[in-house]
């Protein structure tokens, strides 16, 4: 192969230039090149002009080569524009593929940087370019961001919405993804109604939207595109009866009966402590919640209304309103003790039990034992465990403590196929216990069928048999399903759903976060867009 064959192989984009020298300086590879075209057509009018006004050398950054730099000094000619009626009278010349005009990128380069800058951001980006011999700032890698041009997208058929937090708590805005290519569309910097009726009125075509239960974008679609079917996520309509499950689980987590536990062998009987009793709120916010609850309602008695009570206690209106709607201040802390951790040690409670009961009441020996098992905590965590312990010949049997609310939802809104056998006989006693959330669990599972085998002709059947129930948390939901009937019954029916568009909020999410303070909405519809 001759040396203009390689050349040309490894740099394609400079075929149509004489090459006059390739050299080394430094740490770069210097090309020396010049334009060999007999004329040039002008940027303004079109027009070819073959008469050359002036030279001069341009230096062109290019894609680096083995880990080198490489710079391109270009000669380029001026050419007279002999148009008439042109406004620019000389003009430089510009080589396709190469050059555009005042930059000192070529397009190559300036494609790998906007790549680097699209998928890794501002600094880490800067990083890796200097790794590949690219070293440019990660002000110049935004930019190139910046400068990305987009291409025209057709107007999706399928289109999905959703919200997604610029600043969590205050500033939102929408991300429309077309569902059926599965690729962003647009990225909206507001969450309203207002601003989904404008983008659809621009972009007319859209035949099904699916959306979450959110008014303002139900409101949105049906004034910028009413003959769209809207469809209400199913992940969302499962989401919402969940919520009431739990409220209503947590009315009734006093009449659950205690969980039965195995008592570890023992050689002489042993008092265990007393059972401690679950769903007792404590602490600064409990209380403040408790003496809120007991101000509004002697308000209400007083037969003051919503609005004199926010002005006088200065809260918020559906604050105001959840507390009038919940008839004990134990409704409003349901979710005591949810969500927090539990210590790693009490994973390994069984085997304590066991090898205390067998005489082995050393805790360092535990502790040892336990690490040779996976355990990284400490010394103290086990020895602190087992202390309470020591009062008795052997280690009482854990104390009998009911179900939490969180656990007896997750149970009434799981298959119960999928349910452990001691799962099943602790839900088969809480609801043996109270027959109100055996109601319930019926209409949960009916919804479940109903959901998953797109049975939507069937949720009217379902609603009023859902109403002759009377469970308060459970009207609640179906009267949330009338007030958007349509949308329910075309996400109970059709296959479509938002799950593509979730998953492009989680990535959202991800290029916020690494952006850091920098995520503008400018600069994150741009990689939204186009970094896909």
């Amino acid at each position: 192969m001759s040396f203009s064959s390689l050349f040309t192989l490894l740099f394609p984009h400079l075929a149509d230039l004489r090459i006059d020298d390739v050299y080394r300086a430094g740490l770069s590879v210097r090309i020396a090149a010049s334009t060999q075209a007999d004329d040039a057509a002008c940027p303004v009018c079109a027009t070819r002009s073959p008469r050359v006004h002036s030279r001069y050398v341009r230096r062109l950054a290019d894609t680096p080569v083995s880990g080198r730099e490489v710079l391109i000094h270009l000669e380029v000619r001026r050419f007279f524009c002999d148009e008439p009626t042109c406004k620019r009278r000389i003009f430089a010349e510009q080589v396709p593929g190469l050059t555009v005009a005042y930059a000192r990128r070529s397009r190559g380069l300036s494609d790998v940087l906007a790549g680097i800058g699209m998928a890794l951001g501002g600094r880490a980006g800067a990083r890796l370019a200097a790794r590949i011999a690219a070293a440019v700032s990660r002000m110049t890698l935004l930019r190139q961001v910046r400068a990305t041009p987009e291409s025209p997208a057709d107007v999706p058929r399928i289109l999905g919405v959703d919200d997604f937090a610029l600043r969590k708590g205050h500033v939102y805005g929408t991300l429309l993804v077309d569902a059926q290519t599965r690729r962003p569309v647009e990225v909206l910097p507001e969450r309203s109604a207002r601003a989904v009726k404008e983008w659809l009125i621009q972009h007319p075509g859209v035949e099904v939207v699916c959306r979450d239960r959110a008014g303002c974008y139900a409101d949105g679609i049906a004034q910028g595109a009413p003959d769209a079917v809207q469809i209400a996520d199913r992940f969302h309509l499962w989401q919402n009866l969940a919520a009431a499950v739990e409220r209503a689980v947590a009315r009734h987590r006093r009449d659950f009966p205690p969980t039965t536990s195995e008592p570890a062998p023992t050689t002489t009987p042993a008092e265990p402590p007393p059972a401690e009793t679950p769903g007792i709120r404590q602490g600064p916010l409990a209380e403040r919640t408790r003496r809120r609850h007991k101000q509004i309602h002697h308000l209400l008695d007083q037969g003051r209304t919503i609005m004199e009570i926010v002005g006088e206690l200065d809260l918020a209106r559906n604050t105001v309103r959840r507390f009038a709607r919940a008839a004990t201040v134990e409704d409003l802390l349901a979710r005591d003790g949810t969500g927090k951790r539990p210590r790693q040690v009490a994973s390994y409670d069984a085997y304590l039990r066991e090898r205390f009961a067998h005489g082995c009441t050393n805790a360092a020996v535990l502790w040892d034992e336990l690490r040779r098992q996976g355990y990284n905590g400490s010394y103290a965590s086990v020895r602190d465990h087992i202390r309470p312990w020591r009062r008795h010949a052997v280690p009482p049997p854990a104390p009998a403590r009911p179900p939490t609310a969180r656990r007896v939802t997750a149970w009434i809104l799981t298959h119960p196929d999928h349910l452990e056998h001691e799962q099943r006989l602790q839900l088969t006693a809480v609801l043996g216990a109270c027959p109100e959330l055996a109601r319930l669990s019926e209409r949960v599972q009916g919804f479940a069928r109903m959901m998953a085998h797109r049975q939507g002709h069937r949720l009217e059947e379902w609603t009023t048999a859902a109403r002759s129930e009377q469970i308060p948390e459970l009207d609640s939901f179906v009267r949330g399903l009338g007030r958007d009937w349509d949308a329910v019954v075309a996400g109970l029916t059709l296959p479509h759903s938002s799950g593509v568009v979730e998953g492009h909020v989680n990535r959202l999410k991800m290029l916020k976060r690494q952006m850091y303070g920098r995520a503008n909405p400018d600069l994150l519809r741009k990689r939204v867009l186009l970094a896909v």
